[in-house]
């Protein structure tokens, strides 16, 4: 074991190989590449010294993977101090971090609409020439400009890829309104290439108006309707239950997004979130297998391990 994480330390840490090009050469997964090297941090055999304004908790991220059965974790350990919008965009740096890892040129990026998506994407100085498919439309907030189709673009741009986007809300009107929006050319394409996906970064949203953005966007019959059939969260607009059961109903019928059964078929989703007030919607969307990597804070990290 020691042997293997010092190997692909060396590899990853010296020689700058991806985890895809380790896995090869070692004739194992990405996935176990990257689990080796958290246990390689974790065990001292990797010490890192870095400048940056965040800091991580490999301890924690090896229990919650254990815990949840999860590809990858990392824990950002961020300063107390911090606002949230400062948190945000440290939780975002380390995701760009590990997508910029992971990434390679066989791969293809999926992206819906959240902020700290959003986030992540402005912080990746880099990617291969991927293609990257928009999930979900855009819903407005006064204090989030970046729509998911700019999103797309910036990232296809980094690495020359084709981005798939289309222009549409997150939340229509009515249902025959997202009927008609779901005919669209361009909605059309991106859900074509959904099924190419092989990583995607997603927010989650609790069953509270002040931890979802998409709660305040429902109407009273419609919270009434989900909170009835159980619900404790969302994953890019899908609603789920406390073992991650997808719910449809009238409000379901309005979104404009990636069905429940595309996101279990991407071999890996990414659920970057923070604080502690999300780990019942985490926690189900990770049973629910709509969620099999996580980029958290401290707070969210310690909760999910309580069970919360």
């Amino acid at each position: 074991m020691r042997a293997l994480q010092i190997e692909a330390a060396r590899r990853f840490y010296l020689e700058d190989s991806s985890k895809i090009e380790i896995g090869r050469e070692l004739g194992i997964s990405r996935f176990q590449v990257a689990r080796l090297l958290q246990s390689a941090r974790a065990s001292g055999v990797v010490r890192i010294h870095i400048d940056e304004v965040y800091a991580t908790r490999d301890d924690l991220a090896q229990d919650v993977s254990r815990a949840f059965n999860l590809q990858m974790t990392s824990v950002l350990d961020s300063a107390p101090e911090e606002t949230v919008d400062q948190r945000r965009g440290s939780l975002g740096a380390l995701a760009a971090q590990q997508l910029q890892s992971l990434l390679s040129s066989d791969d293809v990026l999926g992206l819906p609409w959240s902020r700290s998506v959003s986030a992540t994407v402005t912080a990746l100085s880099g990617l291969p020439p991927v293609d990257v498919v928009q999930l979900s439309g855009a819903r407005w907030e006064p204090d989030h400009s970046s729509a998911p189709a700019d999103v797309v673009r910036d990232a296809a741009s980094l690495g020359r890829g084709r981005p798939y986007r289309f222009h549409a809300p997150f939340v229509a009107s009515d249902a025959a309104a997202a009927a008609s929006l779901r005919r669209d050319p361009a909605f059309l394409a991106a859900q074509a290439r959904v099924p190419a996906i092989t990583v995607a970064v997603v927010g989650v949203g609790a069953f509270d108006p002040e931890f979802s953005t998409l709660y305040t966007a429902a109407t009273a019959a419609e919270i009434d309707e989900l909170r009835v059939a159980g619900a404790v969260g969302e994953v890019s607009g899908v609603f789920i239950d406390v073992d991650g059961y997808p719910l449809t109903g009238s409000f379901a019928r309005r979104l404009i997004t990636v069905r429940a059964d595309q996101l279990r078929g991407i071999p890996d989703v990414i659920g970057v979130c923070m604080g502690d007030e999300r780990a019942g919607a985490v926690a189900a969307a990770c049973r629910g297998g709509l969620l099999n990597s996580l980029v958290v804070d401290v707070p969210l990290a310690h909760a999910l391990l309580r069970g919360d």
